[in-house]
C-alpha cells in the first residue's frame, strides 16, 4: 500500500491524501455499522444468539480475512470457527462457499462509496434516480465478484460506466484500494457466517 501510495503523492502533493482518508473514513463507518446493527440484529432477531457471542466467535475469522483480504483464502478458517459456533458441517460445507461467491456486502457497500466519491471528483452531480441506480448495479456487480484479492476494483468499473462516469478516475482511488479490500473482505465473510447461523436456527440443527 505504501509503495502504491507514494507515486500518488509525488505527482499530486500531500494535499491529495485528505479527500482519500474522508473516503476511507466514511467506507469502514458504513461496513462497522453493517456489522454492528444489521448482522448483530439478524443474528440477535433470527437465530436468537447473542450478538457479542457471536463477534467473539468470529474475530479469528475476521482478523484473517482483514490480512488476506481474500474471501475463498479465508473459507477454511471460516468453517472451522463456525463449527465451533454450534454450526452443523451440512450447513457450513453449503452456505459459507457459496456466500464466498455470491454474498458481497462488504464489496457493493464499496462500490457504492467510491462511486459517489469519483462522480463529485469528475464534477457529476447525481440525481436521486442515479443514485438508486448506483446501488442498484453495485448490488448486482457484487454478486458476480471474485472472491479473491482486488476483484472488487474491477467491478467498480461496470457501476462506473452504467453511470457514464469516465474509468480513468479509478486511478486515483487504486493505491489505496488494498485498504479497502481488507475492510470489505472482512465484512463479507461476517455476513457468511450469520447467515450459516441463521439456517442452522433455521432447520434446528444446533448442536
Amino acid at each position: 500500500v505504501f509503495g502504491l501510495i507514494c507515486p500518488v503523492i509525488a505527482s499530486n502533493g500531500i494535499d491529495v491524501l485528505r479527500p482519500l482518508l474522508w473516503l476511507i473514513v466514511v467506507a469502514y463507518v458504513a461496513m462497522i455499522v453493517q456489522i454492528l446493527l444489521v448482522y448483530s440484529g439478524i443474528i440477535k432477531i433470527f437465530a436468537r444468539m447473542n450478538p457479542l457471542k457471536f463477534l467473539k466467535g468470529e474475530m479469528p475469522v475476521m482478523g484473517f480475512a482483514f490480512a488476506s483480504a481474500s474471501s475463498v483464502g479465508t473459507l477454511p478458517i471460516n468453517m472451522e470457527c463456525t463449527e465451533k459456533m454450534g454450526v452443523s458441517k451440512e450447513v457450513t460445507s453449503f452456505v459459507l462457499p457459496l456466500g464466498a461467491t455470491i454474498n458481497m456486502d462488504g464489496t457493493a457497500i464499496y462500490q457504492c462509496v467510491a462511486t459517489v466519491f469519483l462522480a463529485s471528483c469528475a464534477n457529476i452531480h447525481l440525481t436521486i434516480g442515479q443514485m438508486v441506480i448506483v446501488v442498484v448495479t453495485a448490488t448486482l456487480a457484487s454478486i458476480g465478484t471474485a472472491g479473491v484479492s482486488g476483484a472488487g476494483m474491477i467491478m467498480l468499473a461496470m457501476v462506473l460506466e452504467a453511470l457514464g462516469i469516465p474509468v480513468a478516475y479509478i486511478g486515483l482511488i487504486v493505491a489505496v484500494d488494498r485498504l479497502f479490500d481488507m475492510g470489505r473482505t472482512c465484512l463479507n465473510v461476517t455476513g457468511d457466517i450469520a447467515c450459516s447461523v441463521c439456517v442452522t436456527k433455521w432447520e434446528g440443527k444446533k448442536k
